[in-house]
């Protein structure tokens, strides 16, 4: 197909997205929720739909469900309704599943993305029950000998965040999955771990032409993990529907697999309906009705969410809007800021290490936000050791990480390690005299205009000292000294 061809296209991508809820317990039965135990040990009667075992909806569930919906900036039913969904997967023990059909807890929201500026809109926000994990032989769907079934995720409280079709581009689809997991970090509902299965997403695409006003057949992409696996399977499927439609044929709704292995998409069945999943209301369950007070309450506590927080940290405390954002990326992130500037640190000097030292470090060494591995008493310290003049910057560097490796107060570091910054004019002018006396072709370049040579004395006198001498006296040491000399 020639480019002109490809141009001809556009995709509309919806997504519906899958997150478990920070609850200790399930959502219909008081199994613990907890990731990471042992296959089946987190079961009952309940949770694996046997005869005559009764579900009673999770309160804290509930509440979080509100949460999350408020901070995507839904409109909350006050009355809506569990339904069962029929349909036969092997990791889901009743046969069906637990979740809302027509009327959801929440409608009407949206998430703005800034590139391009646009709304996605969210169709809905409802509440269901998760299904258990299926563990494939050699990891591979299609073609696995065997799988094994563990039942420690059925029943775990999820909602599911359906979006409209407004998504036109895989870029946009990742702007929009990165703005909705920081935003429900942020309200506190979950942890949102895409690699824990926490976070989970389904991708709806389908391609037209351009100018067309109806939208093409939908394909789904199920159960993807990962910002770059939606990424990548929403650019490959739009060249296959493309490819199908240049040639003249039509697209077959269906729901299909992402080979992460071979960057391919395949087919695992044709899509069914909702008619297909015999939606009926749960008969063991009353219709899930929330006091206006309720909700309001809810409301008023709000935990504060990104964008509030870098209009704080900008309007406030005098930050760029970049430092604003990368320092709500993650809700570790700026509470360890917020705890730095209340333990006296300047915002922007604390911002600046942070940023560059800190999260550089823990980048190279593949920690995660939630587990940053300085406490913010040792952090301030050693800002507070530069700016007291005992120790450089860049020594500092080198402090920051004997902390972090070593646990040790930044003091007691300096102090081991001889690093305490020189400052006494008496030794740093012997030390100078004796750069000047020692560089006296540089000196000479220097009185000839050529100002660049100065910063080559400065780094002979680092050199000698070893990085301890205190830079701004040396700069200007250096300057009284060639002045006597001009």
């Amino acid at each position: 197909m020639t480019d002109k061809g490809h141009e001809a296209y556009e995709m509309m991508v919806g997504l519906e997205v899958h997150v478990e809820l920070a609850t200790e317990t399930k959502m219909f039965c008081r199994c613990s929720a907890r990731f990471g135990d042992p296959p089946n040990s987190n079961i009952c009667p309940i949770c694996m739909g046997l005869p005559g075992a009764l579900p009673q909806p999770n309160a804290e569930a509930v509440r979080l469900a509100v949460i999350a919906a408020l901070a995507l900036n839904c409109s909350i039913n006050l009355r809506s309704r569990f339904d069962r969904k029929h349909y036969f997967y092997p990791d889901l023990p009743k046969g069906y599943q637990i979740s809302q059909f027509d009327i959801p807890l929440a409608q009407g929201g949206y998430i703005e993305i800034d590139n391009p500026r646009k709304k996605i809109r969210i169709n809905r926000v409802h509440m269901e029950e998760d299904a258990g994990k299926s563990i494939h032989a050699g990891d591979e769907i299609t073609t696995a000998r065997y799988s094994l079934l563990d039942f420690n995720r059925s029943g775990v409280p999820l909602i599911e965040i359906v979006s409209e079709p407004d998504i036109a581009s895989p870029e946009e689809a990742r702007q929009y999955l990165e703005k909705l997991q920081r935003t429900l970090a942020y309200a506190g509902v979950s942890d949102v771990k895409m690699e824990e299965g926490s976070m989970r997403v389904d991708c709806n695409i389908s391609v037209r032409k351009k100018g067309e006003e109806t939208r093409g057949t939908p394909c789904e992409m199920k159960n993807l993990s990962s910002f770059r696996a939606v990424t990548r399977a929403l650019a490959y499927e739009f060249e296959r529907q493309k490819e199908i439609l240049e040639a003249g044929g039509n697209i077959r709704r269906e729901t299909r697999h992402w080979d992460e292995a071979e960057e391919v998409t395949k087919l695992l069945r044709v899509k069914q309906t909702s008619d297909d999943y015999r939606y009926f209301p749960d008969p063991d369950l009353p219709p899930l009705e929330l006091s206006r007070e309720f909700v309001d309450e809810i409301r008023d506590n709000m935990p504060m969410l990104p964008e509030e927080i870098v209009r704080y940290y900008t309007e406030e405390l005098g930050l760029p809007e970049y430092d604003g954002q990368v320092l709500t990326m993650d809700p570790a992130i700026s509470r360890f800021f917020d705890e730095c500037v209340s333990l006296g640190g300047d915002p922007k000097t604390v911002s600046n290490w942070i940023m560059v030292e800190l999260l550089g470090y823990m980048k190279d060494k593949g920690i995660p936000y939630d587990e940053i591995p300085v406490s913010a008493e040792h952090f301030v310290s050693m800002l507070n050791l530069i700016e007291d003049g005992l120790i450089s910057g860049k020594i500092a560097k080198d402090v920051l990480v004997s902390v972090i490796e070593t646990g040790k107060a930044p003091e007691v570091i300096v102090k081991e390690k001889g690093l305490e910054q020189i400052s006494d004019e008496e030794t740093l002018a012997k030390i100078v005299d004796e750069v000047i006396a020692n560089n006296q072709s540089v000196v000479e370049e220097i009185k000839g205009g050529k100002d660049k040579a100065f910063g080559f004395l400065v780094g002979q006198v680092m050199k000698m000292t070893k990085g301890k001498a205190n830079p701004a006296k040396v700069n200007d040491l250096l300057r009284q000294r060639l002045s006597e000399m001009m």
